[in-house]
């Protein structure tokens, strides 16, 4: 009887320090990559400046 009360002990504190544990931060947003830069020469084939 005494082993089933100090079973039941160690798994309610098992159960309790689990409780508080904190959760895992999210991972980081990364920004997406930049458009990429157009050469001199196709800019002026298409006709568009950025």
């Amino acid at each position: 009887m005494t082993t089933l009360l100090r079973l039941s002990v160690v798994a309610a504190l098992t159960f309790t320090i689990a409780a508080c544990a904190s959760a895992p931060p999210p991972p980081p947003d990364y920004p997406p990559p930049g458009q990429r830069q157009l050469d001199a020469k196709t800019q002026l084939e298409s006709g568009r400046r950025y």
